[in-house]
């Protein structure tokens, strides 16, 4: 992987879909045992995976990976703090709390 190139991987991986009340979440476990990396992009091959409320829904598919290159790398490691704090919200309100 070069400085200013992107690479371009697949990889085997599980897609856990939570659709129930105690839970409601999206996970992908790379099966072979592939990291990401900061910069990295991740997409899921294959058709959208729907889970009726209650159910926990576990399937096989491939990824596809384009690796960041070393400089995009080195800029998410800089900014990536800054960026968190986008996700953060904040409400100021004129009533004290009792």
């Amino acid at each position: 992987m070069g400085f200013f190139t992107k690479e371009r991987q697949t990889a085997p991986c599980t897609v856990t879909i939570s659709h129930r009340f105690e839970e409601l979440s999206a996970h992908v476990r790379f099966d072979d045992g592939t990291t990401i990396n900061p910069g990295d992009e991740v997409q899921v091959q294959g058709p959208e995976i729907m889970a009726a409320f209650g159910e926990l829904v576990e399937e096989k598919r491939t990824a596809v990976i384009m690796r960041a290159s070393k400089l995009e790398q080195l800029w998410t490691r800089a900014t990536g703090d800054f960026e968190f704090m986008e996700l953060c919200e904040f409400s100021f309100s004129e009533e004290a709390l009792s």
